[in-house]
């Protein structure tokens, strides 16, 4: 069970990045904010510090505690991709730039792990797709068994610089695999081409596992859009 401190940041980062509190806005008092919150303003101290470490808030003295530009923010924490994510209805482009951040990314790093990966990254890979075999079948969680599988060929690309990125590529990953997993079919439908990728990288294809993974992100941009077309037609129906 998360810690009152991790529910407070949750809420209040959550806050920021849906727009109830704007860049350039103050927030309240720390004894308002307590009282509101209905917590000590010790966990409220503790919450405007870790803000502030993510680059969201700055505390001015004698002028109060002040909501960042979006371009101060570390883009790449984790709990920062998290909060966006929960609020994304209220950022447009959110999911297009993860998107092409995954294209950036993703095919070389499949190509880097098809020609690198040992006999134990193949089989980490190997099982990580047999446990989203599973989840589809209803027998497990589908998003974890993704991001294990994913998380596998990060490993298996043995560059440093990567590895050291995988808790913010993670986290991308996370959002958008949540989101693709609740479009109806989405996880059984992109079963086969996770399997086209773990067999690329088994046989240490290079090509074939670039062209595995470009084939998922589209799959997944055509879902998103496919979503996205769906709540303009939600919205558009009469009260």
């Amino acid at each position: 069970m998360a810690t009152l401190h991790r529910q407070v940041l949750n809420q209040m980062g959550e806050q920021i990045c849906s727009g109830k509190f704007m860049p350039g806005d103050i927030l309240p008092a720390e004894p308002v904010l307590a009282e509101q919150m209905q917590v000590s303003r010790i966990t409220i101290r503790e919450t405007m510090k870790s803000l502030s470490a993510k680059g969201m808030l700055q505390v001015r003295r004698r002028y109060g505690t002040v909501v960042l530009p979006r371009a101060q923010w570390q883009l790449f924490d984790p709990d920062v991709i998290m909060w966006r994510a929960r609020a994304g209805a209220a950022e447009p482009g959110l999911i297009e730039d993860l998107m092409e951040l995954r294209l950036i990314i993703e095919p070389n790093a499949a190509r880097l792990a098809a020609k690198r990966a040992t006999d134990e990254d193949r089989i980490a890979v190997r099982r990580a797709f047999k446990a989203m075999e599973r989840a589809v079948a209803g027998h497990a969680e589908y998003v974890p068994a993704d991001l294990a599988f994913h998380g596998a060929i990060l490993t298996a690309c043995h560059n440093q610089f990567v590895q050291q990125m995988q808790n913010a590529l993670s986290a991308i990953l996370r959002t958008s695999f949540e989101l693709s997993s609740e479009i109806a079919g989405g996880p059984a439908r992109s079963l086969p081409m996770h399997e086209a990728l773990c067999v690329a990288i088994e046989k240490g294809d290079p090509e074939a596992a670039e062209e595995a993974v470009l084939t998922l992100i589209k799959r997944a941009e055509q879902d998103f859009e496919d979503r996205a077309a769906l709540n303009r037609t939600a919205n558009d129906q009469p009260a």
